[in-house]
C-alpha cells in the first residue's frame, strides 16, 4: 500500500513538472489568435440580425430584437439567390469530378512504377510551382477559343485543373500506403482494375478524400477571383461576387450584406462539421506518410 502511494506521489510529481511556462505562454496566444479569428465571425452573425440603424449607431452590441428583415430584402429584391445556386453548382460539380477523376489518376500513378508515370507525376508537381498569374490570360483566351467563357463551366474545368497537382501529391501518398495483397485477391476473384479502385481501394481513402473535399470546398466556395474574371458581368455570378457588390452599391444597407456573409457562411460551416472527424485523420495521416 506505501509503495503505490509513493508511485502515485511520483506520478502526480511528474506530471506537475512537465507543466512548463512555455506550454502555458503558447496556449494562451493560440486563444488570443483564435479569439481573434472568431471575432469577425461573431459580429457578423450578430449584425445579420440587427437593423441598419442598429449596425450604424453600435457594431459592436448585441440586437435588440431578432430582425431578419436583411434576409427578406436578400432573397426577395436582388440577385443573391441566383448567386447562391451558382456558387452551390460550382462547388458540388466541381468537387464531384475531382473526386471522379484525381483519386484514380493518382491510383495509377502510384501502381504503375514507369518513367512515364514517373514523368506525369513530376508534370503535375511542377504545376504548382507556377503561379496563377503567370498563365491567367492565356488561360482566359483559351477558354474563350473552346466556347466556354462566360459559362459555368469555365470555373468548373478551372477548379479541377487547379487540383490536379496537390490532388495527385495526397492521394499517391495513401495509395502507396496501401497493401498491395488486397488488390491482388480481389483480381484472383475476378475484379477488374477500375472494380477494384472503386470497391477495395477507394474505401480506404476516405480520410484523404475528405481532406481533399474541405480543402477544395472552401476554395471553390471562397474564391472571388474566378468568378468575379470568368463569368458574365451582367448577371448575378457568386455569392462573393454579390457581397462585394452589395458592400459597393448598398454601403448604407449593412444589414443587408451581413445577411448575405452569414448566408455565405453557413453552408460551409455544416459541411466542416460534418466531414472535420475524416479531415482530421487524413492530415494526420498524411503527416505520417510524409
Amino acid at each position: 500500500m506505501q509503495a503505490a502511494n509513493v508511485k502515485t506521489r511520483e506520478t502526480v510529481k511528474y506530471k506537475k513538472e512537465r507543466v512548463k511556462p512555455g506550454h502555458v505562454i503558447l496556449f494562451a496566444v493560440l486563444i488570443l489568435l483564435g479569439l481573434l479569428f472568431i471575432a469577425p465571425l461573431f459580429i457578423s452573425f450578430m449584425s445579420a440580425f440587427k437593423t441598419n440603424g442598429e449596425i450604424l449607431k453600435n457594431p459592436l452590441s448585441f440586437p435588440s430584437s431578432l430582425y431578419t428583415g436583411g434576409f427578406e430584402y436578400l432573397f426577395a429584391k436582388t440577385d443573391f439567390p441566383k448567386a447562391f445556386f451558382n456558387s452551390i453548382f460550382l462547388t458540388v460539380v466541381s468537387e464531384c469530378l475531382i473526386i471522379l477523376i484525381i483519386p484514380m489518376g493518382a491510383y495509377g500513378i502510384a501502381r504503375t512504377k514507369n518513367k512515364l508515370s514517373t514523368a506525369i507525376y513530376t508534370f503535375f508537381l511542377a504545376g504548382m510551382m507556377i503561379p496563377f498569374q503567370a498563365y491567367m490570360v492565356a488561360l482566359f483566351r483559351e477558354l474563350n477559343t473552346v466556347g466556354i467563357f462566360g459559362t459555368l463551366a469555365g470555373p468548373i474545368v478551372i477548379y479541377i485543373a487547379g487540383a490536379t497537382g496537390f490532388g495527385t501529391l495526397l492521394f499517391t501518398s495513401f495509395v502507396s500506403g496501401i497493401s498491395r495483397e488486397i488488390e491482388e485477391a480481389a483480381q484472383i476473384d475476378g475484379c477488374s482494375s477500375l472494380r477494384t479502385f472503386w470497391q477495395i481501394v477507394f474505401p480506404l481513402l476516405k480520410p484523404c478524400t475528405a481532406s481533399m473535399v474541405i480543402l477544395n470546398g472552401l476554395g471553390i466556395w471562397n474564391d472571388y477571383l474566378m468568378p468575379s474574371l470568368v463569368l458574365p458581368s451582367n448577371g448575378a455570378k457568386t455569392i462573393n461576387v454579390e457581397i462585394f457588390r452589395f458592400a459597393g452599391e448598398m454601403s448604407s444597407r449593412w444589414d443587408i450584406v451581413f445577411s448575405g456573409v452569414v448566408c455565405g457562411i453557413v453552408p460551409i460551416l455544416i459541411v466542416f462539421f460534418a466531414l472535420q472527424g475524416y479531415f482530421v485523420k487524413g492530415i494526420t495521416a498524411g503527416a505520417a506518410k510524409g
